[in-house]
């Protein structure tokens, strides 16, 4: 059966493009359909990949400016040529999933989230924008909310990354799905010394609310590391405490360095399944994480961490203060074990079962 894989755009590895890449890994032979991409910034796996792009890539700066183009999303997709496929597998968070299917193929699509920017989260990600943008968005959005839903009407099967995305699925679409949670690879943790600091590690953008971590560490004045970059540094810098250093993007290696040596890490945000979670427990280290979205699926309350209930610093400040009176009860064996729930091997079988079930 020739498959087509379809991901909305490849300019980094987060989440997404690392559960493209174990999904790619079961279909070798297949092409990967995207609007726009930027090779440097991928996998060895995925930059070996047979890449096929929109024309919106050929358009100047479009790997930097895709999101400022997103009227033009809908008439991209609809030009990726899947001629020939008998499978078409979206990885979706935006609009992949409203590709044209070839007669008689079967779509499935795994399924990241509904667009946050369209469902969930519009006046966050339209909160620091001018007049004019908060006007094309009030015309533009609901036209997208249409094409969305009904391109989910013509998927033949969704898979949900988490039950939390699966209720996002059916409120929005009124579909059902069965969850595959996305897969996380393994590590050893480093050998490092204890660092003495809280971590939060996630792209710097509004809906990941890393300013409750930068609030919550200079109410209390303790030391936070934060990795990632975005749009929010510097807002972020500019109310820190003088304990909190923002590193920018760093590499793997580093990352799980700082996982390691880290008190614990800091979860603020309301995430659709969230690896970085997985990650940090994968080194052993316990999370503080808001009582909201995939973290309540991949943290053991009280076993691997703890939540807060509040989006705001003075309930994280106070759960930090809670886990720094039991810091000795946290086992970081359990925190691994936990974490090995999601190993890529788990993901992989899962899959493959669900797709030999549909003769794919």
């Amino acid at each position: 059966m020739k498959t087509a894989l379809v991901h909305p755009w490849l300019i980094r590895m987060r989440g997404g493009e690392k559960a493209l890449e174990a999904i790619a890994a079961l279909r070798p032979e297949a092409a990967i359909h995207t609007l726009v991409c930027d090779p440097p910034r991928l996998s060895a796996a995925l930059r070996a990949r047979d890449i096929r792009t929109s024309w919106l890539d050929a358009l100047p700066g479009a790997t930097r400016r895709y999101p400022q183009l997103l009227p033009l999303h809908p008439a991209a997709y609809a030009s990726l040529d899947l001629r020939g496929a008998d499978l078409v597998l979206t990885n979706d968070s935006s609009l992949a999933k409203t590709v044209r299917v070839p007669p008689g193929a079967v779509h499935v699509c795994y399924c990241l989230t509904p667009p946050r920017y369209l469902w969930d989260m519009p006046d966050v990600y339209l909160a620091r924008v001018g007049p004019f943008q908060r006007a094309v968005a009030a015309t533009l959005l609901p036209r997208l909310r249409r094409l969305d839903r009904e391109a989910a009407g013509r998927v033949r099967h969704f898979i949900a990354i988490s039950e939390h995305v699966r209720e996002r699925i059916r409120r929005h679409y009124g579909r059902e799905s069965v969850v595959i949670y996305p897969p996380v690879e393994p590590f050893d943790p480093p050998p490092v010394p204890p660092g003495g600091f809280y971590l939060a590690v996630g792209q710097l953008v509004p809906y990941k609310r890393m300013d409750l971590a930068v609030e919550a560490a200079k109410q209390l004045g303790r030391r936070l590391v934060v990795i990632g970059e975005g749009p929010e540094r510097g807002r972020l810098e500019s109310i820190a405490g003088p304990g909190t250093s923002f590193l920018g993007w760093q590499d793997d290696a580093t990352v799980r360095r700082h996982y390691a040596a880290c008190r614990a890490l800091l979860f603020p945000g309301e995430e659709d399944f969230g690896i970085v979670p997985v990650e940090a427990q994968m080194a052993g280290r316990p999370v503080i994480a808001f009582r909201k979205g995939g973290a309540l699926e991949t943290v053991v309350e009280h076993e691997t961490g703890l939540f807060f209930d509040r989006p705001e610093p003075g309930a994280l400040a106070e759960t930090m203060l809670f886990f720094e009176r039991r810091e000795g009860d946290f086992d970081p064996a359990h925190a691994r074990r936990n974490a090995m729930r999601f190993r890529p091997a788990v993901f992989r079988d899962a899959l493959s079962r669900f797709l030999a079930e549909l003769g794919a």
